[in-house]
């Protein structure tokens, strides 16, 4: 990867509903311009995905979406309210990002959640968009969300049962009632609650993962308090909520992506997100090209990060 680097600019976008956006600038200010869109969703933006881009050629831009990493308020405060917090208002906060600091056209580059809300900007605003580069892609459909806390079970059913039984067991019936139980859980007024539903939460996210040859033990729940709160808490509002997206409407309307290049990184061996999604996608694009990581799941590898470099070096000089 590139070498470590620090913003040369960065501040917090007043982008309404009393909600407070982290960004930054870093590389070349008069680069190429590319925004980092993290996943999650509720996971923040870190300074090791900066390194992905030749700091000499692009403008790099991170945000930090609403309530989590150092947007405010914060998720991690069960008195924050999340009702404005929607895949619909983080469009308009990628796009009033977008006029803020006067970028006509940008890249895009994020994986997992971060695909899904590429995919909803990139829709919505095609003319916005130079390129996508998007990593473990997800749609967030329904079907998506079943698997990764229902179905993909199968392989670990004992865990499963744990994850289901970290609600009250008047909540165990519907998948979407066990996911809004721990959205409940999240904005406790009791620490304890709340610390036992973000362990529970993620000793499932880790579980999913525990396969990956090339993964980070750990993953999800090896994070500060306060951004694993966050994580789980915005997680569980999403999903709950199927992230508040028709149902497969991403892929429905792909065809607005129809110009825009891409390229979909995607690990073999990704039994959170399998590999199928990132196929579906590619057959209603043919502007995107599907790389299959072979050694990889979903948490990457060495040779997943040199497709992911290999892919934004090309776009540089475009």
């Amino acid at each position: 990867m590139y070498p470590a680097i620090e913003p040369y600019d960065h501040g917090l976008l007043d982008v309404g509903d009393g909600n407070l956006v982290y960004w930054e600038a870093c590389g070349n200010p008069d680069g190429k311009p590319a925004l980092v869109v993290h996943g999650g969703p509720g996971s923040g933006c870190t300074p090791g995905q900066r390194r992905s881009f030749d700091p000499e050629r692009y403008r790099v831009i991170l945000f930090d979406q609403r309530n989590c990493g150092r947007s405010r308020p914060h998720a991690a405060d069960p008195a924050t309210d999340m009702s404005a917090n929607t895949t619909h208002h983080l469009v308009a906060d990628m796009e009033r990002l977008r006029e803020h600091l006067g970028v006509d056209r940008w890249l895009l580059y994020g994986g997992s959640w971060g695909s899904t809300l590429i995919l909803a900007y990139a829709e919505a605003h095609p003319e916005r968009v130079s390129e996508i580069v998007v990593t473990g892609v997800t749609m967030t459909r329904r079907s998506e969300i079943d698997w990764l806390y229902d179905g993909v079970g199968r392989f670990f059913p004992e865990q499963r049962r744990r994850f289901r039984e970290g609600v009250p067991e008047a909540d165990r019936g519907s998948l979407r009632e066990v996911l809004s139980a721990y959205a409940g859980l999240m904005a406790d007024p009791d620490p304890a609650v709340r610390v036992k539903a973000a362990h529970d939460w993620t000793a499932w996210e880790d579980t999913v993962i525990s396969l990956e040859a090339n993964g980070k033990p750990n993953a999800y729940s090896d994070r500060p308090p306060d951004r694993l709160a966050a994580l789980v808490r915005v997680c569980a509002h999403y999903f709950s909520n199927d992230a508040w997206l028709e149902e497969g409407v991403l892929l429905r309307e792909a065809y607005k992506l129809a110009g825009i290049p891409g390229v979909l990184l995607h690990g073999r061996f990704d039994l959170g997100a399998p590999l199928e999604y990132a196929w579906d996608l590619a057959q209603a694009w043919p502007e995107a090209r599907l790389v299959v990581v072979e050694d990889s799941g979903h948490t990457g590898s060495g040779t997943y990060r040199d497709e992911i470099l290999k892919a934004l070096d090309g776009f540089a000089a475009s």
